[in-house]
């Protein structure tokens, strides 16, 4: 994963969010106390967390569960493992997961947390250790009608493995699946739960494609980060015809204009670790990716990697947005005005909370989807999804950004006013 650490500490990504919240509020004259709600997450819980590590000696972690808002149902919300992991950060991005559950148009608000650490420096023995403590920690406020994880950066199904294997033990000692989504399907994940991040997001830019009268036959595409959802996506879109001209990860970029078969790139990172070293393709760095001439720009790594520095120089026509917040709202500005179709986080990333949904209610309701099934519900849901938030940037003449947050601010107020406040 691809990340400046000059951006990080540059741009504080909660900041950023409430810009977006208050800008918005203006488009829509939201009044004050509504927004005020808005711009507060319900509750943020810090944790200490120590583990004994390998060699005997006992290490305290920090690790952070922010809760924003629920108006429209329980949290939701990946956790991520990173050493950069902020409470600015994952308040921010609960923030953003309650706008990406109102878009999506599922009945979740939004969550998310983190552990800072480094997984990388650990062994599996630690980090589950860490895993279930956090868990521990965490307990009381999560729960199947409260607020329900998920894995992000750095985690996976083993983790969320380990956190429904502890909260079923201290909630009761019977297995509670509904606890928690993107579990290993042996203990109750979902059929298509892995591409569904890449999926939904082949799904948005099949429909920008349309909107903005782009061939998708003679369509290029590069992406930013080839983990989990830059990897699907650039198969999907792929297999929708379009060439894949460009890719980065953390230890590396190529490129060939002529195109990089997906299939075969997956199987050399796997050998590998990286895309680097990929035959019959030229080296490339992360902002020479970012700059390249194509008609698709899918950024997939972490945030804040498309700024006003270099927002005027992309030349693709739309740009998808796999990671979270990897745009600044200066160069949001900056690529509207060259008329670049931003499909942003909230939507275009919203495939996996879509089928996490459709994991959970298979949990409550103890039944099994078959792949097919899950896939044709988020084409729906998705494109829905989309049409909607490209109505609102035509009707209220906003970015899609803007759009999206401004459909689902609607969504969530629409909530808060019909419920009142109590006590």
């Amino acid at each position: 994963m691809s990340q400046s650490t000059d951006n990080i500490s540059s741009i504080n990504p909660f900041e950023i969010a409430l810009t977006q919240l208050n800008e918005v509020a203006k488009v829509i004259k939201l009044e004050d106390g509504l927004r005020q709600i808005l711009a507060n997450p319900k509750r943020v819980l810090t944790v200490s967390i120590p583990i004994k590590m390998d060699k005997g000696d006992v290490k305290v972690f920090t690790g952070f569960r922010s809760q924003h808002n629920d108006a429209r149902g329980p949290f939701k919300g990946g956790i991520r493992y990173h050493p950069q992991v902020t409470i600015d950060e994952v308040k921010a991005l609960s923030m953003w997961m309650t706008w990406k559950c109102a878009i999506a148009d599922i009945p979740y608000g939004g969550g998310k947390g983190g552990v800072i650490c480094n997984p990388k420096e650990m062994s599996e023995d630690e980090i589950e250790r860490l895993t279930r403590r956090y868990a521990y920690a965490i307990s009381d406020i999560i729960g199947p009608w409260t607020d329900i994880p998920a894995p992000d950066v750095y985690t996976g199904g083993k983790e969320m493995a380990w956190i429904m294997d502890t909260y079923s033990a201290l909630k009761g000692n019977f297995v509670q699946p509904e606890v928690i989504t993107g579990k290993p399907l042996a203990i109750g994940g979902s059929l298509g739960r892995t591409e569904a991040t890449g999926r939904g997001l082949s799904f948005t830019v099949r429909e920008a494609a349309k909107k903005m009268k782009i061939n998708m036959k003679t369509a290029t595409v590069a992406v930013e980060g080839f983990g989990n959802a830059g990897q699907y996506a650039a198969q999907f879109l792929e297999e929708q015809g379009a060439k894949v001209i460009a890719v980065t990860d953390s230890q590396g970029g190529i490129y060939n204009k002529n195109g990089l078969q997906v299939g075969a790139l997956r199987k050399h990172k796997e050998k590998t670790g990286s895309v680097h070293g990929f035959a019959g393709a030229k080296p490339i760095g992360n902002d020479d990716l970012l700059e390249v001439e194509c008609s698709i720009l899918i950024p997939a790594a972490l945030e804040n990697q498309i700024t006003k520095k270099n927002a005027g120089k992309i030349s693709a026509k739309v740009v998808a947005e796999a990671a979270n917040g990897p745009t600044t709202p200066d160069a949001d500005e900056i690529l509207y005005k060259n008329k670049v179709l931003v499909i942003p986080d909230v939507l275009a990333n919203g495939g996996g909370v879509t089928v996490s949904y459709y994991e959970w209610l298979q949990n409550l309701r103890r039944e099994f989807w078959i792949e097919s099934e899950v896939n044709e519900r988020l084409d729906k849901n998705i494109t829905k999804a989309f049409l909607d938030v490209y109505d609102a940037h035509e009707k209220y003449g906003v970015n899609m950004r803007k759009a999206s947050i401004l459909l689902a601010v609607n969504r969530v107020v629409e909530a808060l006013k019909i419920r009142g406040l109590w006590p």
